[in-house]
């Protein structure tokens, strides 16, 4: 009989394999030196809760193929419910809790949980909005607090509870996107799709069993116990991660030796500024994984002053598709306007770059392959490609491109013989002529000129130069064939609001220097970019282009 493909299965492994080491540490308060205090589970000892949770939920009604929406804390508690999910084969509903209510509630309405596994404040909210909760037929209620203490059960020897048998193609999860370009979806995950995730992080980025991560990301701590790392869960708020506090997340770093972690780029420029400031260095760190947006030259150059015996990377991809790109802070080219280089194609993913279109493509058959150095659309496809969206075929076929295996490049032996689908990853970029992939933008927010199309990235770098900018956002004001460009900019909050115009001037010097910018004359000031709750690094442009048809710009044209 083949082997299950349940992702859940490499906790008992790792379990058997280092069953006294530590698999994660909540902290739960303040040593009387100042030290974090932790309440540590062993692999054995998560494995052990694990089975608890699987007999809980399963004498509570939870079957296969039952979908669970999961509105737990971070830590302990999503951890030992969702594998003890999937090793039932029920499928965990993971949403977002900060993209909104209304997102929110449209999210669990379309994705139909049976099951709703909550803290007490989700289980009123399923009564407060009955129609977005009106499929739940079971309600589970777990503790509120981030530190669960083990169940008296699960203090005694491991449960041998059942792990049931899926196959690769088998539902695994429904992952919501985070929303910043258009209305979340949910992504289908399935088993196989996990296990070449699991693969393709530990062999890209060289990871070991043993290895500590802090993930401020609360789901990548889903990857660890299949990769043998201890999860040390961050001192954060995840609905509110720009609110962090960087001394809390230094001093776990510096006392549990962290060698791996996950966070955008916001926070790690928090964080980075506050170990320089210090002069503080992190020598246990391997590496940084830092995504949800593109990298800024300066926290790249940050990186190399507190990491003296590790490297920053950034893994370019989506919930649809992740990884698809890596690269490390050695590779990065020099401070540049032409766009964000996200690396080469992790091993196994296939990249292509196709004429821009809003249309649906049927077929690969269909699309125009790009040359080097031409702007156009980023498609993907490999083992952690997604294939549809939940509840939406409409979404499904305008994001996905299906093919034979022999529309593939002969390298790629595995996906030529499957056949299957590229992802449209909804970005545009181009290659170089190092085989680098390079990001400019996200296709909905492309400003389309009478003059030509301006991408979001290699414009936004020019006046990232600017000392005063916090960041900025370019946006098209008017009809969508003819848009006048127009920058959002949030500047430092130490200055003083009459300086806006003077800033506004220095700004269009800027502009000027380079030909894709010199005709932008429009500058508007806004007092903190709206962004993404998940990365806090994602600025909803389409969102600050309504604010800014009402609002007052700085005009510069006359002053050029």
């Amino acid at each position: 009989m083949a082997e299950s493909a349940n992702i859940a299965r490499h906790l008992p492994l790792m379990a058997a394999r280092q069953p006294d080491h530590p698999a994660i540490k909540i902290p739960r308060g303040r040593t009387t030196d100042g030290r974090i205090d932790y309440l540590t589970l062993s692999f054995a000892q998560l494995d052990t809760e694990v089975n608890a949770w699987v007999e809980k939920l399963s004498t509570r009604g939870v079957q296969p193929g039952d979908r669970v929406l999961v509105m737990v804390k971070q830590g302990l508690p999503l951890i030992a419910a969702a594998f003890a999910l999937f090793k039932l084969g029920a499928v965990p509903v993971i949403i977002d809790p900060g993209m909104g209510r209304k997102n929110f509630l449209a999210c669990v309405a379309r994705s139909k949980p049976r099951v709703l596994l909550g803290i007490p404040l989700a289980q009123i909210l399923s009564h407060v909005f009955r129609s977005a909760f009106a499929t739940v037929k079971i309600r589970i209620w777990t503790s509120s607090s981030a530190t669960s203490r083990l169940s008296s059960r699960s203090q005694l020897s491991a449960l041998n509870s059942q792990l049931v048998a899926s196959n690769a193609s088998d539902l695994a999860a429904v992952l919501f996107t985070s929303g910043s370009t258009g209305a979340p979806k949910g992504v289908c995950y399935e088993h196989g799709m996990f296990e070449a995730q699991v693969r393709l992080i530990r062999d890209t980025y060289k990871i070991q069993p043993g290895e500590v991560d802090l993930p401020m990301l609360p789901i990548f701590a889903l990857f660890n116990p299949a990769l043998g790392m201890t999860t040390i869960v961050p001192e954060i708020d995840p609905s509110r991660p720009a609110a962090v506090d960087p001394a809390k997340i230094v001093q776990a770093i510096l006392q549990e030796g962290v060698t791996n972690s996950f966070g955008s780029p916001t926070l790690w420029d928090k964080i980075a500024l506050y170990c320089i400031t210090h002069q503080i260095k992190l020598p246990s760190m391997r590496r940084i994984l830092c995504a949800g947006a593109p990298v800024p030259a300066a926290l790249w150059d940050k990186s190399r002053v507190f990491l003296p015996n590790g490297r920053m990377h950034s893994p370019y991809g989506a919930t649809e598709a992740l990884p698809v790109c890596s690269i490390i802070s050695d590779d990065v080219p020099g401070r540049s306007v032409a766009g964000a280089c996200v690396g080469r194609p992790v091993a196994g993913m296939e990249v292509r770059i196709i004429r821009i279109s809003d249309a649906p493509i049927a077929n690969l058959a269909e699309v125009q392959i790009l040359p080097v150095g031409e702007i156009g659309e980023i498609i993907v496809s490999g083992p952690t490609v997604t294939k549809e969206y939940d509840g939406l075929p409409a979404a499904t076929a305008a994001a996905k491109i299906q093919f034979s295996g022999s529309q593939l490049s002969a390298p790629n032996s595995q996906l030529a013989a499957s056949g299957g689908c590229f992802h449209r990853l909804g970005d545009c970029g181009y290659w170089d002529t190092e085989g680098r992939l390079w990001f400019v933008g996200r296709k909905a927010e492309c400003v389309e000129t009478t003059a030509g199309p301006l991408f979001t990235e290699p414009c936004e770098q020019v006046f990232r130069q600017n000392e005063c900018v916090v960041r900025c956002a370019l946006i098209g004001l008017g009809p969508r064939e003819a848009q006048t460009p127009a920058l959002v900019v949030q500047i430092l909050t130490i200055l003083d609001p009459r300086e806006k115009p003077a800033i506004a001037r220095d700004l269009r010097q800027l502009a000027l220097q380079h030909p894709h910018t010199a005709g932008i004359t429009k500058f508007f000031f806004h007092p903190s970019l709206p962004v993404d709750v998940r990365h806090n690094a994602k600025i909803h442009r389409l969102t600050l282009a309504q604010w800014a048809a009402t609002a007052k710009s700085y005009d510069t044209e006359s002053n050029s």
